[in-house]
C-alpha cells in the first residue's frame, strides 16, 4: 500500500511557474510542500529523501540525504489562476510578480538540490 507510511505524500517535485531558482545548473530539482515547515524535523527530511528516491533521481534513500545537504530551502506562497490549475508562486496576497491576482493562497516551503 503506497503512501501508508507518516509523511509519504508531504512533497511533490514543483511544476509550477513564478519559482526563481536559487541554484545554478540545469540539472536542478524542486520540490515543495505546503505550509511553511523545517527542515530540521526528522520526518520532514525523511519524507523528502524518500520522494526523491521514489521519483528516480537516487537510487537510495542515503544518496537522497546526501543531495540534501546541498540544497536551498525556501519559504513563500503559492496559488491558482482563475484560468489554470498550476500552482504560481505569490505574495502573501496572492499576487504575482506580474501583479495577476491567485486564488487558494497557501504557504509553501520549496527545496531546490
Amino acid at each position: 500500500m503506497k503512501d501508508s507510511r507518516p509523511g509519504e505524500s508531504l512533497w511533490d517535485e514543483w511544476l509550477g511557474s513564478g519559482y526563481l531558482n536559487f541554484l545554478e545548473g540545469s540539472d536542478t530539482f524542486v520540490f515543495y510542500t505546503k505550509g511553511h515547515i523545517s527542515m530540521e524535523n526528522d520526518l520532514v527530511r525523511r519524507a523528502l529523501a524518500s520522494a526523491i528516491q521514489r521519483d528516480g533521481i537516487t537510487d537510495s534513500l542515503s544518496e537522497s540525504f546526501k543531495i540534501l545537504e546541498g540544497s536551498k530551502t525556501t519559504s513563500g506562497w503559492a496559488g491558482n489562476s482563475e484560468f489554470d490549475l498550476e500552482l504560481m508562486s505569490c505574495d502573501e496576497l496572492g499576487y504575482t510578480d506580474l501583479g495577476d491576482s491567485l486564488t487558494e493562497i497557501s504557504a509553501v516551503t520549496w527545496v531546490e538540490f
